[in-house]
């Protein structure tokens, strides 16, 4: 007894438990009426347009009045059928009062037949019956589903004395009968009528049963007793109703999250089961609340309610679930526990055991790798570091802040970035290969194509040139100069990246037997006064001032970086203009086609400056190793060793002699005596065989030009330095040639306009040739 006391007492409170949250829960809108009487009208019905999902969930709360008790009350009804709400569910049930017909003998008053529509909510064929009391009563109930099919059924109830009936049994034939309602359809309208049955023994039964009575009631709601042949007090009864969203089932309704009515985070749905169109939301197992609202669905902390955890165990809340932890001494899942042997808990001890030691091994494992890992990436650090001394890092930085540059405007890669943009160095991305190392095609991480060289450095003395050329370059701004982009030192071989420069070398396309290759005359001329251009700037210093004579807003261009000046159109006195970052002279040392380098537009590129050397501003020549390439070297420097920048001029004149002739430099394909393509040339120009030597792929109608240009090469290339003319006049002279061709292409083009400035004609250079 007290054990059964105990159960009722615990079942209260968790019943009073789960009361006290759906009263702190809110289940209607914001603002909005929760309820009408003692009736809850959850969200998605509402009493008014504004608190309902629509129309056909409106519910009128009306005010009423009763006499007995001289009171009134406020009652809920269905909006469109007017129906009384007994009860309303979110899992899609409906509970509203529906009335009895009547008929009474003899035939005094009119009997009574509920015809009720039902357009959206419906009855439910499973959890309704049609009763019908009386002892000479038929019960007749007509549907009509969404078609418009009518379907019809009916019981007869029948008795002739009280005596046949027996008390309180089930409607099943004598004072009582039911059926169930059609199954598989959804009726729209419903109607139910008493009628007299087949006996017509009304005056025998009407002292005990003067009316009969049908009404529609919901399983288990009526229990058939004796006197309700007397009189049914009751004049309705509870009838269960289906409900659902929509007309559409829950994929369909899933397209449109704005109608979507299963608004809560831990919501689901499902398509109504007893409809053949519309859906219903609930909350997911382990959360309760109202669905249909944002936020509906709150966690249920099962430990405070009603769970299977075993008595004594450790209840533990969880979003949606709980866990349950047997009582020490136990074991099991929290909800089934048993006590633990004690052979079982040795076998635990030594599971433990074996457990921590193999955890522990694990450990040591991990962090001796992680310790060698640290260490080697340590080691590796230094590694760098002494790389970076060892190729000149600091020298570097020196030599730039020497000669004013930055070290900000390069940038310092990685040696993994590098290998990252040439595949590890492959074969396969060399672009050449020369004295001062090889050259790799590269692309960097945002897709941007350069060209990687890759020093040929086997002892420090040879660090210098190395520095020396990025030192140089970081001096330079110049459109006809190869720009470097940055360096990594951190290498056992340092590394410099350039721009990456796609059309190759001067030397591939003149002497490439690919005719589709060959560099027109004008093409020749313009690599030619570029070069030139470069040269004269590298020797000249900011603080030299220059006299220009012409100077005017048309005859100013800038480079793309609009701070580089570059050359004059229309020549007079001067067609160079100096970048006032050079502060000092320099001397390339290795001028030859090999080093000219054409872009897509075949603009000329100068490159390698590894042999350069920055010369003070108090000096005009300097005794260094003799540094250079066979067939381009000065032989006055070869045999003095005293550098100037006449020494490059040299250069520069066999360079001309390739292009006019498109013979090699030096070449054991010629006879002995004219291997050197220098002395070469100038004994053909001394004889005026011009033409004898002129490249095959050059048109000979400009034979005025070509010869002035190879008086300049000859100029040039004179074995005394004195008797060579400086970059200067040479840049001047060619610019002065080529300005020439364009005006007689122009005045060929258009002969009926000619433009006349004044000064001085021709090139503005002396081409008369002297010994």
């Amino acid at each position: 007894m007290a054990v059964e006391y105990s159960k009722q007492l615990f079942l209260m409170v968790v019943v009073a438990v789960f009361y006290t949250k759906a009263a702190t829960q809110p289940m209607s809108l914001p603002n909005c009426t929760a309820k009408c009487g003692s009736i809850k009208i959850p969200f998605p019905f509402g009493i008014t347009k504004d608190c309902s999902l629509d129309n056909a969930f409106l519910i009128n709360c009306n005010k009423t009045s009763s006499t007995a008790s001289n009171s009134t009350k406020h009652v809920a009804f269905l909006s469109k059928t007017n129906q009384r709400v007994l009860n309303i569910s979110l899992n899609g049930e409906l509970h509203v009062a529906w009335p009895v017909a009547r008929h009474c003998y003899p035939k005094k008053s009119k009997p009574t037949t509920p015809d009720i529509k039902m357009p959206h909510f419906h009855v439910s064929p499973t959890q309704n019956k049609l009763i019908a009391v009386g002892c000479d009563t038929m019960g007749l109930l007509e549907a009509i589903d969404s078609k418009g099919n009518t379907y019809t059924t009916a019981c007869v109830a029948l008795c002739n004395r009280l005596s046949d009936i027996v008390a309180n049994e089930s409607c099943s034939g004598p004072g009582c009968c039911e059926i169930s309602i059609p199954k598989g359809r959804v009726f729209t309208e419903v109607a139910y009528i008493s009628e007299h049955g087949l006996n017509n023994n009304q005056a025998l039964v009407q002292p005990f049963n003067p009316c009969g009575y049908t009404f529609l009631v919901e399983n288990g709601a009526y229990r058939f007793a004796i006197t309700d042949l007397q009189k049914l007090k009751k004049r309705n009864f509870p009838v269960l109703l289906d409900w659902a969203v929509g007309n559409q089932t829950c994929q369909q309704a899933r397209k449109d999250l704005s109608t979507y009515a299963c608004k809560a985070d831990k919501s689901k749905c499902y398509d109504a089961p007893t409809h053949k169109s519309g859906y219903l939301c609930r909350c997911r197992d382990g959360y309760w609340g109202n669905p249909y609202l944002n936020h509906g669905c709150q966690d249920v902390d099962e430990c405070k309610e009603s769970n299977d955890c075993f008595k004594g165990a450790t209840c533990t809340n969880l979003p949606g679930s709980y866990h349950c932890l047997c009582p020490k001494g136990y074991e099991g899942d929290g909800k089934r526990c048993s006590q633990k042997s004690i052979t079982k808990s040795r076998k635990e001890y030594i599971l433990v055991t074996a457990l921590s030691v193999s955890v522990s091994l694990v450990g040591l494992l991990v962090g001796s790798f992680y310790a060698y890992w640290a260490l080697k990436k340590i080691k590796i650090i230094k590694l760098k570091e002494e790389f970076f001394k060892q190729n000149g890092g600091l020298l570097l930085e020196q030599q730039i802040v020497k000669h004013g540059g930055s070290s900000k405007t390069l940038k310092i890669f990685t040696i993994e970035e590098l290998n990252e943009a040439t595949s590890n160095f492959n074969e396969g991305k060399i672009l050449g290969q020369g004295g001062q190392g090889t050259v790799y095609k590269g692309v960097l991480e945002d897709k941007s194509i350069v060209a990687i060289k890759k020093s040929k450095i086997s002892d420090p003395n040879q660090i210098e040139s190395f520095i020396n050329e990025v030192a140089v370059l970081s001096q330079i701004n110049h459109r006809n100069v190869v720009k470097l982009v940055g360096c990594c030192l951190e290498t056992e071989v340092p590394l410099l990246v350039y721009e990456f420069i796609p059309n190759g070398t001067v030397y591939e396309h003149i002497h490439d037997q690919n005719e589709s290759r060959k560099l027109t005359w004008k093409t020749r001329l313009r690599i030619a006064k570029e070069t030139a251009g470069v040269l004269a700037y590298l020797h000249s210093a900011a603080s030299t001032p220059i006299i220009h004579r012409d100077v005017k807003s048309t005859n100013i261009l800038l480079d793309e970086n609009t701070s580089q000046p570059i050359y004059h159109r229309d020549i007079k006195s001067t067609n160079i203009l100096l970048d006032e970052n050079t502060s000092q002279p320099i001397y390339h040392r290795d001028i030859k086609s090999t080093n000219i380098l054409l872009d897509e537009n075949l603009t000329a590129k100068v490159a390698d400056f590894g042999a350069s050397k920055i010369v003070p501003l108090d000096k005009t020549q300097i005794t260094t190793l003799v540094q250079g390439t066979l067939g381009y070297l000065d032989p006055e420097y070869f045999h003095t060793s005293q550098l100037t920048e006449k020494s490059d001029v040299y250069s520069f004149g066999v360079v001309l002699a390739e292009l006019l002739t498109g013979e090699k430099a030096l070449s054991f394909g010629r006879p002995e005596v004219d291997r050197n393509l220098a002395m070469y040339f100038v004994s053909w120009i001394k004889e005026d065989q011009l033409l004898h030597i002129l490249d095959k792929n050059i048109d000979e109608k400009n034979i005025e030009h070509l010869k002035e240009v190879a008086l300049i090469a000859e100029r040039c290339l004179r074995v005394k330095s004195e008797e060579r003319p400086t970059m200067k006049e040479v840049a001047m002279g060619l610019e002065g040639i080529l300005v020439t061709e364009e005006n007689e292409n122009m005045i060929n083009a258009t002969p009926s306009v000619i433009n006349v400035e004044d000064g001085d004609g021709g090139s503005g250079f002396n081409y008369s040739y002297s010994t």
